[in-house]
């Protein structure tokens, strides 16, 4: 990562591997139809209401800050998303939850994990465009949406991680586990849930134990 001069207007675009596909198809493939604002890199502790060259000078410095350039990875840009908040009278802020929020060893045979996720605080929010899920390491399992909630945006591999895959549902989604290759390690991932209406993101850990085998003994007479 590196730093833009922020004496010019600069647009820095960085395509993933499926936007690059989409480019090359040509014609309306590569449609930009969604893009979400944050300000990672701004340090509001440098708002100045002391300078005493007036109200105008107040965020002088954070003004001219360098901003960073563009990355492919979601899970490390766009962090801290700018965000509107439905009504005039907003209270709080939306908070993404997920249950479980906390996932104990699995085995190393396989299983299955559901997660629901919500946004609290806000009724019915993010039940436009729902969530997208990210799981860091996609040769651990596969990552579906459940039935009935998977939006017509599914995009796997948005990430631009050869390792990781991306999907859009509503709100449930389950991570059907491979079985581990390994009898003597562990192997753990991430996945992780975006509200892609009002910001925010909740990342839950997963460990899965190394595989096992059951003895049997036949008897042939």
């Amino acid at each position: 990562m590196g730093y833009l001069d922020n004496t010019s207007i600069t647009v820095d675009a960085i395509l993933t591997n499926k936007g690059r596909e989409l480019l090359a198809q040509g014609g309306t493939a590569f449609n930009i139809t969604q893009f979400a604002l944050g300000d990672d890199e701004i340090d509001y502790t440098l708002w100045n209401p002391n300078d005493t060259r007036g109200t105008a000078f107040y965020g002088d410095v954070i003004e001219n800050m360098p901003v960073t350039e563009a990355i492919p990875d979601q899970t490390k840009a766009l962090k801290y998303r700018l965000l509107t908040l439905p009504g005039n009278n907003a209270q709080y802020l939306p908070k993404v939850s997920v249950a479980p929020a906390t996932i104990g060893s699995q085995s190393g045979n396989g299983s299955t994990l559901t997660f629901n996720v919500s946004t609290l605080n806000f009724s019915n929010a993010n039940s436009t465009l729902g969530y997208t899920a990210v799981l860091a390491n996609s040769s651990i399992g596969t990552l579906t949406a459940a039935t009935g909630q998977a939006l017509s945006n599914v995009a796997p591999g948005i990430t631009g991680d050869a390792t990781s895959v991306a999907i859009v549902g509503l709100g449930g989604f389950n991570l059907t586990l491979n079985p581990n290759p390994s009898t003597s390690q562990t192997r753990s991932t991430t996945i992780t849930f975006f509200a892609n209406e009002t910001g925010g993101e909740v990342t839950v850990n997963i460990t899965q134990a190394k595989r096992t085998f059951t003895a049997s003994t036949t008897l042939t007479i």
